[in-house]
């Protein structure tokens, strides 16, 4: 989404040039400005491309500084050089590993800072951080321009040399380089990986001489780009605690610094201070942090000959000339009115001013307002101004919307619909790419498709007809190699055999191969045979067809307050799909926990309903049923659909009216245990039934799970199906769809092994308690579980503390 366009709305306005003519006067007690919050990316922007300089913007919380980083790279889209810096992790008690991510954006921000101005088509970084970041200490920029250097063709360099200084600059040594911080070295070829750059480099010595440099795809290993010369920074922050550097020692001098409210800063900052001098005190003096690695943060600003202090509109008085002020207003809210929206939007473009629409539905908003005749086509970025009285409808998203005075009206879904998601732009995450290639080691088995079974003997480069290409060579018996190259790797693949024997190398040259697969052929179709036969009935018994999606099914699924990955999104089409055909359906339903399942199977059962038909949610536990009910009746609260639950949590009399409303139809959906299988349950018109985890379940509840499939809909969800289950979906007997792709920004887990201490337990319960989050503590013994948790009220008095076992 590319809306830059749009900043020189702002940055034609008087007070906007009044402001420019502030800053370039070097005011250097800072400025003021009144601007409301959610337009605060938009100034940012704008003042971003006017100034023409480096920019640090500073943000009070870490999480806020983050969501202001991801609304600025809608007006400051790519190539625009924006960054962001996090702060390290740590605990003050405790020193801790940083997170490799955390790492490498923090030593790009540094890289582009480092580098603004030295080169005559650098274009000058934005970059944004926390108060925390900002002063904490980091690699001294002396000692950064010392280690990084360039390489070019032509260079006199030993390769042994360069491999150790690279080690010095905290580069590590890996069979393949894939992420940032990596090398590799093959002979006279090294590769290396610099968190600076976006591919990695492949440079290739003929002796001591650089030959050709190369950058490189990190998924494939094949080369891409001819380059000159490469650019090597430093891997990592190697710095200690008579460092004084900050982010702020890397801004050249006429840089534009912009900062929160300095108050809050302030008290973070302060308090954190407090913490790490704490800690010193208790430990001699001798900690592994300490308050030194703080920096005074207002006495560098003052450094600085341009610096600005963003305020809320209630910090200021109208006439108050301390502050500046732009003509960006908030915009009401409609809640999800349509109505009230599209007589608000005629309102606006009577005024002859122009309207833009961020929204994550923009075909189905576009659809809403071709029924009240306001014809717009969602396009996916905005190239030039639109013109006056008109209506832009961007499909993106933002986190709310503004008003400039008598010019531009921007809405986004919060506006609309009362509510936005979730869209976080991934980091650029350094995975490890689990490709066959990188996990074949010299001496495996593989299958070549075609060739048959061949031992790896390793990668080889060889040329031909002057095009080098590198390849997989295979070892068949008599000694016979077969030379495959790297982009037909798809052709080979691991072997793996019943039991540890060896395998038996093929003969090239010969039918053996292929009357190996003409006799597994064979015995496969026996197999397939009768397995088709179990569900022959299913495919030819007629079945329900479920109408296609409604307007309630669209909004229940744009009212999902996270963005779907396409796996989910795929998934839940696969499932709508075949409910709507004529014969029962049975699918499976393949995917980790926590990558979206649950809100597959509320999806297929408000279709379900939606033809007034009842949905069996079946589950394994108690537990995971009331999960589920809390899920489905928070979803489905705006819509008249009535969801109950089924289990031992029941007492008699709710089972019984439960019971009761089911053979009725009132309910429409129903999660429970193996108790919603008993013969007393009885469904009026029973549509749809879905099954939680099926191999946790008896095998007569999966016989009758069996005899379910013959007349209605079955949706079994499974992380780890059991193995006959996945064999009839990976043979086509059953459907299945595979959830593979994890949520957006979902983190890792970090595991610290320390001695236990009092203070770090408190702190690390502290820290997550500041961020709103809650604490599961742990504890091996039901008899002395009460007295841990008096010790950790104690301990914690602001916590509220309970137990559960």
């Amino acid at each position: 989404m590319d809306l830059s366009c749009l900043t020189s709305l702002v940055r034609g306005l008087p007070e906007f040039k009044r402001l420019m003519a502030m800053l370039l006067g070097a005011r250097a007690d800072g400025g003021r400005l009144l601007v409301s919050e959610p337009a605060r990316p938009y100034v940012i922007a704008a003042l971003y491309q006017a100034l023409g300089l480096p920019v640090l913007v500073v943000g009070a919380q870490p999480e806020e500084a983050k969501r202001l980083f991801e609304q600025i790279q809608a007006w400051c889209p790519s190539p625009l050089p924006v960054y962001f810096f996090p702060e390290t992790e740590f605990l003050a008690e405790e020193s801790v590993a940083d997170d490799p991510v955390v790492i490498l954006e923090r030593l790009q921000a540094l890289s582009a800072l480092s580098q603004a101005g030295s080169l005559s088509d650098n274009k000058p970084p934005l970059v944004v951080c926390s108060a925390l970041a900002a002063v904490s200490k980091t690699l001294p920029k002396a000692r950064f321009a010392a280690a990084s250097h360039n390489l070019r063709v032509g260079m006199e360099l030993a390769p042994v040399q360069l491999i150790k200084r690279w080690q010095d600059m905290g580069y590590e040594t890996e069979n393949l380089v894939e992420v940032p911080g990596t090398m590799s070295r093959r002979g006279g070829i090294v590769d290396i990986f610099p968190p600076s750059s976006e591919q990695p480099a492949r440079i290739e010595f003929s002796g001591n001489q650089i030959e050709s440099i190369r950058l490189f795809d990190p998924q494939t290993q094949l080369s891409s780009t001819l380059v000159t010369s490469v650019t090597i920074v430093p891997a990592g922050e190697i710095n200690t605690w008579l460092d004084t550097s900050t982010i702020l020692d890397y801004l050249p001098a006429d840089s534009l610094v912009i900062t929160d409210d300095l108050d809050d800063m302030r008290a973070i900052i302060a308090k954190l201070a407090g913490e790490l001098e704490e800690f010193q005190q208790e430990h001699g003096g001798s900690g592994l942090v300490g308050s030194s690695i703080l920096a005074d943060f207002e006495a560098e600003l003052k450094g600085f000959e341009r610096w600005l202090t963003l305020c809320s509109w209630d910090a200021g008085e109208a006439g108050d000339s301390s502050y500046a002020s732009l003509p960006l207003e908030p915009v009401p809210g409609y809640g999800g009115r349509l109505e009230n929206f599209v007589a608000g939007l005629k309102g606006i473009l009577n005024e002859n001013c122009r309207v833009v629409i961020i929204s994550q539905q923009a075909k189905r908003l576009a659809e809403l307002l071709q029924e009240v005749d306001v014809l717009v086509q969602p396009v996916s970025s905005i190239k030039r101004i639109p013109s006056q009285k008109s209506v832009t409808l961007v499909q993106g998203s933002l986190a709310e919307g503004w008003a400039i005075r008598n010019s531009l009206t921007l809405f986004t879904d919060k506006e609309i619909f009362g509510w936005v998601k979730e869209k976080r732009l991934l980091r650029k995450r350094p995975v490890r790419y689990h490709r066959f290639i990188s996990g074949l080691l010299p001496g495996d088995y593989v299958v070549h498709v075609e060739h048959g079974i061949a031992r790896f003997l390793g990668l080889a480069k060889m040329s031909a007809e002057g095009v080098e290409r590198e390849y997989l060579v295979l070892e068949y018996a008599l000694g016979d190699k077969l030379y495959v190259p790297t982009d037909q790797v798809d052709r080979v693949s691991r072997y793996v055999g019943a039991d540890d024997r060896l395998p038996a190398l093929s003969r090239l040259g010969t039918q053996e191969w292929a009357r190996a697969k003409q006799r597994v052929k064979e015995a496969a179709a026996n197999m397939a045979e009768e397995l088709l036969n179990l569900y022959a009935r299913r495919e030819v018994t007629a079945g329900f067809g479920f109408s296609a999606d409604n307007l309630w099914q669209q909004e229940l699924e744009s009212s999902f307050p996270y963005v779907e990955t396409s796996d989910q999104l795929d998934a839940a089409q696969a499932v709508k799909a075949d409910m709507e055909k004529p014969r029962p359906m049975d699918r499976l339903v393949c995917g980790d926990v926590g990558y979206g399942k649950t809100e597959v199977a509320l999806r297929a059962a408000f279709k379900a309903t939606m033809d007034g038909k009842q949905v069996a949610f079946l589950v394994p536990t108690t537990v995971l049923a009331q999960q589920h009910l809390l899920t489905f009746r928070e979803r489905l609260q705006a819509f008249p659909v009535r969801v109950e639950m089924l289990s031992r949590f029941c007492s008699e009399k709710e089972q019984a009216e439960i019971i009761a409303g089911l053979a009725v139809g009132t309910i429409d959906i129903c999660i429970g245990t193996h108790r919603l299988l008993q013969k007393d349950v009885k469904f009026k018109d029973l549509g749809l039934v879905i099954i939680d985890e099926e191999q946790r379940f008896g095998v007569v509840h999966k016989e009758h799970f069996r005899r379910l499939r013959q007349d209605v809909d079955v949706l079994t969800l499974s992380a780890t199906p059991i193995p006959r289950t996945l064999h009839m979906s990976l043979a086509g007997i059953r459907d299945m769809s595979t959830i593979e792709t994890p949520p957006e920004e979902r983190l890792p887990i970090k595991t610290h092994v320390g001695v236990y201490d009092d203070k770090l337990v408190r702190g690390a319960i502290l820290r997550e308690l500041e961020r709103s989050g809650q604490v599961f503590y742990v504890h091996n013994r039901v008899q002395s579980i009460a007295s841990v948790a008096n010790k950790l009220r104690i301990l914690v008095p602001e916590a509220k503390v309970s137990v559960a076992h």
